[in-house]
């Protein structure tokens, strides 16, 4: 111990500060106990080191002048807690306690209210107290010195080890590769504190680690700290050389075999064994030409456009869109046309293998074709096929296609608004290309394909263009030879295709467009055929496409046609397919747990497969009701029923009222068919005139909350409110159709066939229709008229005598 003391007394009196751990000798001899402090952002400034800075603000840069007037030119420098070098506002910073006292050694204005200055640090101190914090910060402070053994041999072994890892990071990071080389140059074992604080300072560790070295004194705990730090970063130097090696070696392969390739492809050049690319795509379209037969017009445009491309260079954006032109050109099928079949026999095998009934529709198809045989060609046809959803119009229009022998292409046009979608884009565009017509064309490689334009009464118009309008001259047999696509700038001749379109109602296609093609209705199914379809068809399809067995699940007739009528009643077949796939899945999932008994559905286990049923009966009202009749309506979705209420309230002044959301041409018939009654009363049976002068009137159509309209319900609204006024009910085993003029007469109205089959459907055979749609009635195929009878009317007092003369009232 007295040892120690007296090597303390030495140090003191050399001016050395050399103590036990945390000793501190004063200096205020050699340098001032307050100093002005100047904030350091992201890392500490080293005793030794010499670095630039930039001081803004008024009064910091009024006091460093000041400073510099003196013979020390010394100030306080302070790592700041804040990192945020936006926030620089220096009285509000927190500081660290510890910090390095700086020399200046040169100072220059550098803006207004801000000076550039060069300073190095000197030696550590610590805070005692804060003098002054605004407008800047000045403290008292007091110096220590490094604190060390002289004689310490593990000190100068970490400092020797912490050179050799310095000499280790200078071979894996050149970041400060000038830098590390100077300093090594410089330093020796000699003085451990001004080693380790110059390496200290060229680290690249975060700024609290920094900060830790700087209020560390004992010299030994130092060394340990920055050794820790320094292996930290040999870790990440071999890691990112190792990064660096490995993307290295990946571009060199990349680059080594792109050189390969050129090379390859030079000597096979030299050799005549390969062309390079532009050679290759002339040639390639040299030799689809020669297998086509051009136009005379196309193969004008195609010779100039080939020596366009042999004029520019492939690194032009103009060479990329003449050889995308030429490739669209070139893969048309320009004279290629597929053999037609037009063998009637085969065909009609054909059509009846894929669809039950619709015979009118496959009558009037091989008809189509016959002619097509006697003309010796199909061309300049336009077939349009209407029906409710689900009653096969797609699949006649492939089925139509696979009797003919031809390729078929199908695209949807609802929703579609833009024209360029028919009739492509001008090639000025960026991504352009031609229209459907001619991309289907390059599909299905001929020029005599059958192509089937679905949903073409929902194709939409928008300021893009009208795609109805376009459609207009393709769909025209004398327009269509000439077709004229905008990305093709080339008349293609569309002729021979035949082209087949699908529409669930024509109120929406254009009348010209209507004139253009001809129309075949698809009324849609009665039960009994929809029974042969499920048997014959949807049954053992959906059976093999459940991986089902004909053994794993029975259906009788009696089944079948329940699920028909309670949930499958509208015209089409796709809900009664929905409903068998319920069935499917529930007997693959009895499987699934175990139960590998046959599933037999019957009607009392119906609803366990399909719930409860969705319809019910359509007879709504009971006998001895005055005042409700049953029409027969046409839908987008087939035949429908809908009954028609009229009642009477007692009122001083009478009057008329229609609900039901009725459109304007059912508003009108029932205005007209309350004028006619209120008349031929007035007229025939003065008794009753007072009941529309003292009873108010209401006309309901259940139910309310579907939109209803049609020039068809004149007759079943006056006969409603007839029967409302004379009190007599109307029979409920008949329904009617037919519009009505103010002199009675009732006048012809359409969907003859779908208000047939709805009226079969619910079981009412029995029914009234305008005497001029007998001839309608009489095309009807001989299963729907089997067990009909139709009472044709001329004027609404034959109405009336069908209806009550039967039952004497």
């Amino acid at each position: 111990m007295d040892k120690l003391k007296k090597k303390i007394k030495k140090n003191i009196d050399t001016n050395n500060n050399s103590d036990n751990d945390n000793k501190i000798v004063l200096a205020e001899e050699i340098f001032p106990d307050k100093l002005i402090i100047i904030p350091m952002f992201n890392r500490p400034l080293f005793p030794g080191m010499m670095i630039p800075l930039i001081i803004s603000g008024k009064e910091i840069v009024k006091a460093i002048e000041e400073a510099t007037k003196g013979n020390n030119k010394l100030i306080g420098t302070v790592l700041a807690k804040e990192q945020d070098v936006e926030n620089r506002d220096i009285s509000n910073l927190e500081l660290y306690e510890y910090g390095t006292i700086a020399k200046i050694h040169k100072i220059n204005q550098f803006e207004e209210n801000a000076i550039q200055i060069l300073i190095q640090g000197i030696k550590r101190f610590k805070k005692v107290n804060e003098i002054e914090q605004e407008p800047i910060k000045k403290w008292k402070v007091e110096y220590f010195e490094d604190i060390a053994d002289e004689n310490s041999e593990e000190l100068k072994a970490y400092t020797l080890e912490i050179i050799s890892s310095v000499k280790e990071l200078l071979k894996l990071n050149s970041l400060f590769h000038e830098q590390l080389r100077m300093l090594m140059s410089n330093i020796s074992s000699e003085k451990p504190g001004k080693v380790l604080d110059l390496i200290a300072s060229m680290t690249t560790a975060e700024s609290e680690q920094l900060q830790e070295l700087i209020e560390t004194v004992n010299l030994l705990n130092r060394a340990k700290k920055l050794l820790i730090i320094l292996k930290k970063e040999i870790e990440v130097s071999i890691l990112q050389d190792k990064i660096k090696k490995s993307i290295d070696e990946k571009i060199s392969q990349q680059q080594k075999k792109f050189f390969l390739h050129e090379q390859l492809k030079l000597i096979k050049k030299e050799l005549g064994l390969e062309k390079d690319d532009k050679s290759a795509e002339i040639e390639k379209f040299e030799n689809r030409i020669k297998k086509i037969k051009l136009s005379e017009e196309a193969e004008k445009v195609v010779t100039d456009e080939l020596n366009k491309l042999k004029l520019l260079e492939q690194g032009s954006s103009e060479y990329h869109i003449v050889r995308t032109y030429l490739d669209w050109i070139t893969e048309l099928p320009w004279g290629i046309f597929s053999k037609d079949q037009l063998n009637i026999q085969k065909a009609k095998k054909i059509l009846d293998k894929t669809h039950y009934g619709l015979n009118d529709i496959k009558e009037r198809i091989l008809e189509f074709i016959s002619t097509a045989k006697k003309r010796g060609k199909l061309s300049g046809s336009i077939i349009c096929l209407v029906g409710p959803p689900g009653v096969g119009k797609t699949s006649i229009g492939k089925s139509i296609a696979d009797a003919l022998n031809r390729k078929f292409f199908r695209f949807s046009v609802g929703g579609m608004r833009d024209e360029a979608e028919i009739k492509g884009h001008r090639r000025t565009y960026i991504g352009a290309m031609p229209g459907k017509i001619i991309q289907s064309l390059k599909k299905i490689q001929t020029t005599n394909p059958v192509i089937m334009i679905d949903e073409i009464d929902k194709i939409g118009a928008s300021f893009h263009g009208d795609p109805a309008s376009a459609l207009l001259e393709v769909l025209d047999p004398e327009q269509n030879r000439d077709f004229l696509d905008h990305y093709l700038d080339i008349r293609y001749d569309l002729s021979n295709i035949l082209f087949i379109t699908t529409a669930n109602q024509l109120d929406t296609i254009p009348p010209a467009l209507i004139d253009r093609m001809e129309i075949m209705h698809l009324s849609g199914y009665i039960l009994e055929e929809k029974l042969q379809i499920a048997k014959k068809f949807l049954l053992p399809e959906q059976i093999n496409e459940h991986g089902l067995n004909k053994n794993d699940i029975s259906l009788s007739d009696k089944t079948i046609k329940f699920i028909i009528d309670k949930y499958a009643r509208e015209a089409g077949i796709r809900n009664l397919e929905k409903q068998l796939k319920k069935i499917m899945r529930k007997t693959t999932f009895m499987h699934a747990e175990g139960k590998i008994k046959p599933a037999t559905i019957t009607l009392k286990n119906i609803e366990k497969y399909l719930g409860k049923p969705i319809f019910s009966d359509e007879e709504l009202y009971n006998k001895g009701i005055p005042g409700v009749t049953l029409g027969l309506a046409w839908t987008s979705m087939g035949g429908a029923t809908l009954y028609i209420e009229a009642s009477g309230s007692k009122s001083k002044t009478g009057g008329f009222k229609q609900t039901g959301q009725l459109g304007k041409v059912m508003l009108e018939s029932s205005e007209i068919a309350y004028s006619y009654i209120k008349a031929k009363l007035c007229k025939n049976d003065s008794e009753k005139v007072c009941f529309f002068d003292e009873n108010f009137i209401h006309l309901h159509v259940p139910a309310g909350a579907t939109p209803k309209d049609g020039p068809s319900a004149g007759i079943t609204m006056a006969l409603a409110l007839y029967s409302l006024v004379m009190n007599k009910p109307v029979r409920n085993d008949i329904a009617m159709t037919g519009e009505i003029t103010l002199t009675g007469k009732v006048l012809p109205i359409g969907g003859v066939k779908e208000k047939t089959l709805a009226a079969r459907r619910v079981g009412i055979f029995e029914i009234i229709l305008p005497k001029d749609n007998k001839r309608d009635f009489d095309l009807l195929p001989d299963h729907l008229k089997k067990g009909m009878i139709v009472n044709y009317v001329d004027y609404f007092d034959d109405v009336l005598k069908v209806i009550y003369n039967k039952n004497n009232i």
